[in-house]
């Protein structure tokens, strides 16, 4: 039977001399034979199970569990629970990886929205992508009531013209400018605005907030906290936090 030293076991593998060495300490490779000046020997039955340790390792499962297969009755089985706990963990790495690219991606994209970017500006973005979600929330509720509003609103216009029942289109407004309003009201109550100079999230008084340009994110205010005019950046921040905060 075909016999290698520790040098030749691992070429025929790809591992390195430690790594065979390290197996050795561990207790998974343990060499079936020693040279008369005391060097580690490995038989075909060692080069076999090395190959597995290495496949096995390549799959992600750790030394101790690899031993506990090694040594099992029921190889199978636990091979069978342990590639189920480890594609587990695989999935929920990458899940993480996912959410970090996203999350990059996310940052590099809110850079671009500062002319003159510096460190503090990565609090405002941190910020924006902490509240995103419950921002993205209060605008897909005003914009679900809205279109319904603005189906009502067309409906009853296009009955009434047709018609020329024009009362239906005036219970129609008494009931949708009310909603506009409370509609105004829980948007302006739930959204702060981040000033780029001095970084502090403030509330614009309501005349402001209602007649000030705006883009989808910005819109062109006074900051209360610093006085700078300009866009600033829309953010989550229901009115009650930033009382408490004060």
């Amino acid at each position: 039977m075909s016999q290698y030293t520790t040098g030749e076991i691992a070429k025929l593998t790809g591992v390195t001399v430690r790594t065979v060495q390290y197996y050795d300490s561990r207790g998974i490779l343990i060499p079936s034979d020693f040279s008369e000046g005391g060097r580690r020997l490995y038989n075909e039955e060692d080069l076999r199970k090395l190959r597995i340790i290495c496949f096995l390792r390549e799959l992600g499962i750790q030394i101790n569990h690899i031993n506990e297969i090694l040594e099992a009755d029921n190889a199978e089985n636990v091979i069978s629970v342990l590639l189920e706990q480890q594609l587990s963990e695989v999935k929920h790495e990458l899940a993480e990886k996912e959410q970090q690219k996203a999350n990059i991606e996310r940052l590099q994209r809110e850079m671009k929205q500062y002319p003159q970017f510096s460190v503090e500006h990565l609090g405002d973005i941190a910020n924006q992508m902490k509240t995103r979600k419950e921002l993205r929330r209060t605008r897909a509720t005003i914009l679900g009531i809205g279109l319904v509003g603005n189906i009502l609103e067309y409906s009853t216009l296009a009955y009434s013209i047709i018609t020329g029942r024009w009362w239906t289109f005036g219970i129609a407004m008494l009931i949708l400018v009310p909603i506009t309003v409370l509609l105004i009201k829980y948007y302006y109550n739930n959204v702060g605005y981040i000033c780029p100079e001095c970084h502090g999230v403030f509330h614009p008084n309501k005349k402001e907030f209602f007649w000030a340009a705006h883009t989808p994110t910005t819109r062109k205010l006074t900051c209360t906290c610093c006085g700078y005019k300009g866009f600033c950046i829309e953010t989550y921040q229901p009115i009650e936090d930033t009382t408490e905060e004060g």
